[in-house]
Order: structure tokens, then C-alpha cells, then sequence
């Protein structure tokens, strides 16, 4: 039997977090680790006790914001951090394995957080239909390890 990387599981269990997504438009999952343990992990969709998108709006998901996105929406990294921070775990030199690439906003949130990695499945750019992966440029610009996932998702049933 042929042992994985941990970047496979990390990234396995990514795409399938991402899968608890309520959210109507996409679904994104992220792990974060530190020295291959998992100290917490996330998914998009609306703060915990609010509204689950696909349930209150099943057609056309939540209301947009003034810039077209989610109203109600945390990104899954956001989840993943607010989780392990609000129960005091340490992610500064922490690893991020996410299935969309950050957006700026969560690129921020990563660097000062002092996240040391982001390892990527898709493109946020290609996704949103823009010209750069803007969370991607901000990271490297500042020292932020980003890559895009090169792996072997042979574990996991459908992607999302």
C-alpha cells in the first residue's frame, strides 16, 4: 500500500469540507495546519445561527452585497482561523490547504495572521473572471508561500 502525502489529505479533506457548504453559488473547504496536524478546519457559508443559503433561498441563494457578492458569507479561510482562534490555538506558521485560491480580503487576514502557506486547488481569478489571483499576488508579494495544488486527489469521491 502506498502511503500519501499529507498535502493529498490535507487537500482531500478540503474538498470534501467543502461539500458541507449551505452556500447556493460555490463551495469551498479549507484545513489549516501546523507540523502535519490539523488544528482547524472550515467552509464557506453564513455565520453559524443565521441562515443556511440553500435552505431560506434555494433558488437564487442570499441576498448580494453593493459588490455582488454574499451578503452573509464567510470565506472558508475565514472559518477555518475564526475557529482556531476563538479556541486559542496558535496558527501563526500554520500551512492553509483550500480548494479556491484567497481572495484579497482573506489574503490579508492570512498575512497578519502570519499563516506561512497557502497551498491552493483552483483558481480564484478563473473562477470570479478576473485577470490575476489577487489574494495569490498579495501573499508572495509579502513573503506568504502560495502554490497551486499538484497532488493526487485518488481519495475523493466527485469534486466540487
Amino acid at each position: 500500500m502506498e502511503r500519501p502525502e499529507f498535502d493529498d489529505i490535507f487537500m482531500e479533506l478540503a474538498v470534501n469540507l467543502a461539500k458541507r457548504s449551505h452556500c447556493i453559488k460555490r463551495h469551498v473547504g479549507a484545513v489549516l495546519t501546523k507540523d502535519t496536524r490539523i488544528i482547524s478546519i472550515g467552509y464557506n457559508g453564513p455565520p453559524s445561527g443565521t441562515h443556511n443559503c440553500d435552505l431560506e433561498w434555494p433558488n437564487e441563494g442570499c441576498p448580494r452585497d453593493s459588490k455582488g457578492s454574499c451578503s452573509l458569507a464567510l470565506h472558508a479561510e475565514q472559518n477555518a482561523i475564526l475557529y482556531a482562534v476563538k479556541n486559542k490555538t496558535d496558527v501563526e506558521g500554520a500551512t492553509l490547504y483550500v480548494t479556491l485560491s484567497p481572495c484579497i480580503a482573506c489574503a490579508r487576514i492570512i498575512y497578519t495572521m502570519k499563516i506561512k502557506k497557502v497551498i491552493y486547488l483552483k483558481s480564484y481569478a478563473e473562477y470570479k473572471g478576473i485577470p490575476s489571483d489577487e489574494g495569490v499576488d498579495f501573499l508572495r508579494k509579502f513573503g506568504v508561500e502560495a502554490e497551486k495544488y499538484e497532488g493526487s486527489l485518488d481519495n475523493v469521491s466527485e469534486l466540487v
